[in-house]
């Protein structure tokens, strides 16, 4: 679960320097049920037509080979990563 969480926080940081156009960007983690993960940034968000490349893709697949989930969402504001993964995978 610790390789899935660090990796998924690298890719979505990764993003939001290579394509955000951010000036700020959080990074929260709270341990409820599960461990959650959330990565948000002021930037541009995804174009109006775009396609996922490995980045998204490896986010959602760390997340779902441990048993949890990634969404990945994009608005005028901004990105946003929230990942939950479960601590029973511990």
């Amino acid at each position: 679960m610790e390789v899935a969480a660090y990796r998924i926080i690298q890719e979505a940081l990764t993003n939001v320097s290579r394509h955000a156009r951010a000036k700020t960007c959080t990074v929260t983690l709270a341990i409820n049920k599960d461990l959650e993960i959330l990565v948000s940034d002021d930037g541009i968000g995804f174009p109006q037509t775009y396609k996922a490349g490995v980045g998204l893709s490896s986010m959602r697949e760390r997340a779902e080979e441990i048993g949890g989930t990634c969404v990945i969402e994009s608005t005028t504001n901004g990105t946003r990563v929230f990942a939950r993964l479960p601590i029973s995978s511990l």
